[in-house]
């Protein structure tokens, strides 16, 4: 297939990510339930796609695998990543079934409830393994899967296949949403086994209690070593982020913000990650530019339109350091 007018080569791409999408709206009365909510705003949504989107305002050339409906948010999907620069040739259409849409209530700081719209089944579910062009996924730099796309076949084994293929660093973002699995042993079963070949594992406190038992940071981060990858990120909301290395342990405070919508900040965080990780920078640097991304679209009220730019990620940080630099003159 030759790539589509304006789109890079496959092999200049740094960023596949695999997986979930849809769109989502976003009440513009915060503080209210869906029942009194008058009016939403319209947003591309759906984590690994959002991710991709984080790296294309970080500068990096990005493309999702994912599938939509045959309808008018299908449209909007693929316009809105082209708009963002994410390239979309690996955005598949299906003829049956519709576009997820996802609404949510905003309760700030740390309240906001999802209704998931993806029945009978989301098109990203149907994503089959003849479908990817596993050669691009082996030039790739960095892989990026998530947990959703393991909750149902064919999804599942196109990701495994994936992952198989990849020759660079596969991140495998833990993405646990109960209301796609069966049951939390279900969901931990796949995990186990992606984590066979994935390199970096990052995930949330509940997360990472899904996949190994425990919500102790530190014990959990071990455990997750122990499944395969080389670096377990977890983290912890305002207790900041915590990462684990077989020769390092990494611990950053959360970035000081008001919160607006906190649904975005995983994503920023992923973005912000891979920035890092291609960048080549120390742990230490990689999580703190993550956690202020992460903040920065915590304190905005959508998640793909909201994703920083480097330059605002630095100035949250600067700030914080001169911050810093004012309690530490005082003491």
């Amino acid at each position: 297939m030759s790539d589509p007018p304006g789109a890079v080569g496959a092999a200049d791409l740094q960023l596949i990510t695999i997986g979930r999408v849809g769109v989502d709206l976003y009440p513009e009365q915060i503080g209210v339930r869906l029942a009194k909510v008058r009016t939403f705003a319209k947003s591309l949504g759906g984590s690994p796609t959002n991710v991709a989107v984080a790296a294309a305002r970080l500068g990096h050339r990005s493309a999702v695998i994912t599938k939509v409906g045959d309808d008018g948010f299908g449209e909007y999907v693929r316009e809105a990543l082209a708009g963002f620069g994410v390239d979309t040739r690996f955005v598949g259409t299906d003829p049956v079934l519709r576009t997820p849409i996802v609404f949510c209530e905003i309760f700030p700081p740390d309240s906001f409830p999802l209704l998931f719209y993806r029945q009978p089944k989301a098109p990203d579910l149907n994503i089959q393994l003849q479908e990817l062009d596993l050669d691009a996924i082996a030039r790739v730099p960095i892989l990026w899967t998530s947990g959703t796309a393991l909750s149902e076949e064919p999804s599942r084994t196109a990701t495994l296949g994936a992952v198989r293929a990849a020759t660079g660093r596969v991140v495998h973002d833990l993405d646990h949403r109960p209301a796609f699995w069966s049951s939390m042993l279900a969901a931990r079963e796949q995990v186990a086994r992606i984590l066979e070949h994935a390199h970096v594992v990052v995930g949330n406190v509940d997360e990472v209690e899904m996949a190994t038992g425990t919500r102790d940071p530190d014990a959990a981060a071990e455990a997750l070593l122990a499944m395969g990858p080389e670096l377990a990120i977890v983290k912890q909301g305002p207790r900041g982020t915590l990462a684990r290395s077989t020769t390092e342990r990494v611990q950053v405070p959360a970035v000081e913000i008001a919160v607006v919508n906190g649904l975005g900040a995983g994503d920023a965080f992923g973005g912000a990650l891979v920035h890092g990780l291609l960048g080549g920078w120390e742990l230490r640097r990689t999580l703190s530019f993550a956690n202020a991304a992460g903040a920065i679209v915590a304190s905005r009220l959508a998640c793909a339109d909201a994703m920083p730019t480097a330059a605002e990620v630095e100035a949250i940080l600067q700030r914080d350091a001169q911050r810093g630099a004012g309690r530490a003159a005082h003491v």
